[in-house]
């Protein structure tokens, strides 16, 4: 299928389902990919198919290019609800992330006042100290767990790098509940990279659903992100989730008083 990169270091402002009106930052090459997972839904494609182009951009491009973009807007009076960190692949690798978030929110805060700044991540960094506290000084850490299973984390989120999904809970619950959990829910098959066996995927599947509620009670994230497939996807086959099984996982954990948004919209 066909996917996309975001070829800028600054895009938009576009309509995000989940946090409207964003401005994004893509820290990762504006031709390439460049990702800690190689997520068999991911829009911007395989990381194989985008090898080409490795360049990063500096701190110093960014300060520029977002000030200048940011002085623009508040120029023409464009609101902004955030400042967002996504692009091609996984901002928290770039090795100036930290000094980034620091310059990002000198600039909201002299520009842009009513945007929240936002990371997209799939948690892979946050073993580094100094990626967890950028991570912590920002508004919305929107943080990814996609399973609870090891062979489905494997098989759907495919780490390329160091990650332990015991380590990376360890490490969420550094953040006493100060972030957004962030999973997506769909259906299909895929390989197990490590096994070499396929695995069939369902996120509904009551007992994996039960698996992901009891995290959410470990971790009490201040807010819960879900979300099924919205655009192409690299690996064929896979089939969203419908609003109302989303819907059903969700009533248990907003019963019990948890913020839940599901494709954007408040449970």
């Amino acid at each position: 299928m066909a996917t996309k990169l975001f070829e800028s270091l600054i895009v938009g402002p576009i309509h995000s389902r989940r946090l409207g009106s964003s401005l994004g930052i893509n820290l990762l090459p504006e031709h390439g990919k460049i990702c800690s997972f190689d997520c068999i839904y991911c829009e911007c494609g395989w990381n194989r198919d985008h090898r080409d182009d490795k360049t990063l951009p500096t701190a110093k491009q960014v300060e520029d290019a977002l000030t200048e973009r940011a002085k623009q807007l508040h120029k023409e009076g464009v609101r902004v609800d955030s400042i967002t960190f996504s692009g091609n692949g996984e901002p928290t690798i770039h090795p100036e992330f930290a000094k980034i978030v620091d310059i990002t929110l000198k600039v909201r805060d002299k520009y842009l006042k009513e945007a929240k700044v936002s990371v997209l991540s799939n948690a892979s960094m946050i073993w580094k100290e100094e990626v967890r506290q950028a991570l912590m000084k920002v508004d919305n850490p929107i943080l990814k767990i996609d399973s609870t299973s090891i062979p489905l984390v494997r098989a759907i989120n495919r780490p390329n790098q160091r990650y332990s999904l015991k380590e990376t809970i360890a490490e969420l619950k550094k953040f006493n509940g100060n972030f957004i959990l962030q999973t997506i829910f769909f259906k299909g098959k895929a390989q197990d990279p490590k096994t070499k066996r396929n695995v069939r995927i369902d996120s509904t599947d009551p007992r994996l659903a039960e698996r992901w509620r009891n995290l959410a009670r470990e971790l009490k994230p201040r807010q819960i992100m879900m979300y099924t497939l919205d655009r192409d996807t690299p690996a064929a086959g896979l089939i969203k989730a419908t609003m109302e099984e989303m819907r059903e996982i969700a009533i248990p954990l907003k019963e019990e008083g948890f913020y839940i948004t599901i494709n954007g919209e408040k449970v």
